[in-house]
């Protein structure tokens, strides 16, 4: 089996328990920083998937933007879509999550769920997944069984369909009507891709969920205009922001 650029291992001069402690956290450092020039690299990818989430969302106000994944990348999801409702007001009814191994796995791994390809299809089904909603999934090897599986089944039923993945060539990319390829290639920690593959998918879905906000309204001058007063900073910000915008409007 060819072996994947997310598991590859550094030059033997890199290997991170050889080195000295401030030369681990540089190696670290520098690494992670390589994670924005492969989004920066998958800009045009992002841009299409971004038109299409929007042509798709904006036609109704019942589709969902569904996140699908197994482990790392699916807590980086389920930390993407949790932010929508207080930063944008987006309606929880229209976000939903595709995890392996449920929403229970995100605090503690459950053994072979990122494997199984039926619970991936009996998920999409239960969530009545359909041609108004809009799936990302995500895969930093790009072949997990669950996530792949639960994107085509979610394909089939007529939704939008977003693959993201660090290595090129995947099935998950197969499988996707948009395919998104953060290249990151090999980690500071060998196959550790809660590390610079992680960061990648952060980014990325930073900007697809922010841009699709500000096309669909939630943002206006650059600012929260729909965030959600839900504390007394909060509160504060939201009173700042109503007096910015008033000041523009005269």
């Amino acid at each position: 089996m060819t072996e994947l650029d997310t598991e590859r291992r550094l030059s033997q001069d890199q290997w991170i328990d050889r080195l000295s402690p401030d030369a681990q956290l540089a190696l670290m450092l520098d690494s992670q920083a390589e994670a924005s020039d492969a989004v920066r690299s998958a800009l045009p990818q992002i841009a299409q998937a971004c038109d299409a989430l929007y042509a798709r969302l904006s036609r109704n106000k019942t589709g969902r933007l569904v996140y699908c994944g197994a482990g790392t990348s699916a807590r980086i999801a389920v930390q993407d879509g949790a932010e929508l409702r207080p930063t944008f007001n987006w309606p929880e009814t229209r976000t939903s999550y595709i995890i392996a191994g449920g929403m229970g796995a995100l605090t503690k791994a459950v053994e072979g769920a990122e494997d199984s390809e039926d619970d991936a299809k009996d998920a999409v089904i239960s969530a009545a997944i359909g041609g108004d909603d809009c799936v990302i999934g995500l895969a930093a090897s790009g072949q997990t069984g669950f996530t792949c599986a639960a994107l085509e089944t979610a394909q089939e039923a007529g939704a939008v369909t977003i693959a993201i993945s660090n290595n090129p060539d995947s099935r998950l990319l197969a499988t996707g009507t948009y395919q998104i390829v953060l290249a990151t290639g090999a980690e500071a920690l060998a196959g550790s891709t809660r590390l610079k593959a992680g960061t990648a998918q952060k980014i990325c879905l930073n900007l697809i969920s922010t841009q699709l906000m500000v096309r669909l309204g939630y943002v206006k001058d650059g600012l929260m205009t729909h965030m959600i007063p839900a504390n007394e900073k909060l509160r504060r910000r939201k009173q700042q922001i109503e007096a910015m915008l008033a000041e523009h409007s005269r």
